[in-house]
């Protein structure tokens, strides 16, 4: 959304009506192309008791629901998501036997592990496409306590807007702030952007964030979480 808006010449004249209808779009209808594909091949499996031909109908959802996405322009991990949580729960009691959820859980655990990789391996070769200057660097240092701020304002109005409940204390809000660690999602969404004249800085900023994520607020959280958990 935010790419939308800074992306257009007339970005100051989009209203809120046509962010809303962009959600709305992108959101609702990529959770429901999720929740039909995912039914779809939710039946397909009951009607088919051959492990073989189950993994291939998983692989097919997963590229097939997300070439559909793109070409509908709703969102492809949404979809994913949708599509996933309905044959992960669905799946394995009423479609799938112990046999086929044992190739297909380790199917999709072994592309896991591969995309992760590739991830890593391009997050450490990217840096050495970052031109590093002023500018680069302000933004960088900014970045960190920006982000920071924007963490503990989304922790901190629960508590006052669910008070009633007593689930969620304020003090804990500080831990909360400090646990909202950045990682692999974070660079890999940033290096998804299309080529243009932001996309360096925005490279910079998100690395500085994950940096200070995975090397200050990882090692000091559970002295954080000593010291404030539970204090209120």
């Amino acid at each position: 959304m935010l790419l939308r808006f800074a992306a257009s010449k007339e970005g100051a004249s989009v209203s809120v009506s046509d962010v809303a209808e962009v959600l709305l779009k992108e959101v609702g209808g990529g959770i429901l192309l999720g929740v039909l594909t995912g039914y779809v091949v939710y039946r397909a499996m009951r009607l088919i008791d051959d492990y073989e031909i189950e993994v291939l109908i998983s692989v097919a959802l997963v590229t097939g629901t997300y070439a559909l996405a793109s070409h509908l322009h709703v969102s492809g991990p949404l979809s994913m998501v949708a599509a996933g949580l309905l044959i992960g729960d669905r799946g394995p009691r009423y479609a799938m036997s112990e046999r086929t959820q044992r190739y297909v859980f380790a199917l999709w655990t072994v592309v896991d592990e591969i995309l992760n990789s590739v991830l890593f391996l391009l997050i450490g070769l990217e840096p050495l496409t970052l031109r590093f200057d002023p500018r680069t660097l302000l933004l960088s240092t900014a970045a960190v306590p920006i982000v920071l701020f924007a963490r503990f304002v989304s922790v901190g109005v629960q508590p006052v807007l669910f008070a009633w409940t007593r689930m969620l204390l304020w003090a804990n809000a500080p831990f909360l702030t400090w646990a909202g660690l950045r990682g692999g999602i974070s660079v890999a969404l940033a290096l998804s952007l299309p080529d243009n004249s932001a996309k360096p800085l925005i490279l910079a900023a998100t690395y500085a964030v994950v940096l200070f994520s995975i090397i200050v607020q990882g090692s000091t959280l559970s002295l954080v979480a000593k010291r404030t958990v539970g204090t209120g």
